[in-house]
């Protein structure tokens, strides 16, 4: 037969050892964000998920849902791998004076000036001057190797002239831009300032990641608040003390005792007396005529009878 076996009684756990075990299994302490949450994190702040009521149907594949007031939501992740891509393609032109960046519309013009001067590229800011990329004759004709823009239906002009002299074009897209001759769209809000600056900050720090130039053990050390579009008012305020001050330490000192300034002069002052000239003698002074006395005027004196 079987042989029969005796229950073993259960094992106590000293409470000592569930507290320890219990620690344990608490999750760990948050760990800082990577580069790419904080990056993430950044787009959000300044919106650059939001974009418009309307879909194009290019856009679709970008498009995270819809909010209940109709707007669409953009997906962040296509839009950071985009910004990647199109950073790769930057590097990968030898000579940056071949890549020109332009945008017509002045919130990004800032971000632009910022972008040509970190990573040596052209820049084309205002209106685009039809011909730039097709007529040599041109004064200011330019033969790029690839076109970054901020908004297609803005600048439709430089996208229909580099389709015609097969130039590569980058561009940052709304729900609603038209991808037509758009080689890498870049899904993001382009119609707030605070979103082209934060997009043209990170293709720009991403391409200098990439040259070598910025490694985690040298950060770039500037701030995004550059790329940002300043209102004329905001620029005007800061610099008008600093204007006053300069225009005041350029006036010449005034001379003589200033203290005496608003006291009136004596009658007998002389003016405009010069040194080394004195009046000439032998001249008597003009008498100025006598008023005559007021009374009635002798009728006769016009010779005739009244």
């Amino acid at each position: 037969g079987c042989s029969s076996r005796k229950k073993e009684a259960p094992r106590t756990v000293p409470v000592s050892f569930l507290k320890v075990a219990c620690c344990d299994l608490q999750p760990p302490a948050r760990m800082a964000l990577s580069q790419k949450e904080q990056d993430i994190q950044l787009m959000l702040a300044a919106q650059v998920h939001l974009g418009t009521k309307n879909l194009n149907y290019q856009m679709e594949r970008y498009v995270y849902r819809r909010r209940n007031d109709g707007i669409y939501v953009i997906n962040l992740e296509k839009t950071y791998e985009k910004l990647q891509m199109a950073a790769r393609v930057i590097v990968a032109i030898e000579n940056s004076q071949d890549v020109v960046v332009q945008s017509a519309r002045p919130y990004g013009q800032r971000a632009v000036f910022k972008f040509a001067q970190y990573l040596g590229c052209k820049s084309l800011a205002g209106r685009h001057t039809p011909g730039t990329f097709t007529n040599q004759v041109q004064k200011h004709f330019e033969e790029p190797r690839l076109l970054i823009l901020t908004d297609p239906r803005t600048d439709h002009q430089p996208i229909k002239e580099s389709s015609y002299v097969n130039i590569p074009t980058i561009a940052f897209c709304d729900t609603d831009s038209p991808m037509n001759y758009v080689d890498i769209a870049i899904p993001a809000n382009n119609k707030g300032k605070h979103a082209i600056g934060v997009l043209y900050y990170l293709l720009a720090r991403m391409v200098l990641e990439m040259r070598g130039a910025v490694t985690p053990a040298q950060p770039w050390d500037v701030m995004v608040d550059l790329f940002f579009y300043r209102e004329p008012e905001e620029t005007r305020e800061g610099g008008e003390d600093e204007a006053d001050d300069a225009f005041q330490s350029a006036l010449p000192a005034p001379v003589g005792a200033t203290e005496t300034w608003a006291e009136i002069p004596p009658a007998d002052a002389a003016y405009g007396a010069a040194e080394g000239f004195e009046a000439a003698g032998g001249f008597e002074a003009a008498v100025p005529p006598a008023a005559p006395a007021m009374g009635f005027v002798d009728a006769n004196a016009f010779g005739q009878e009244f």
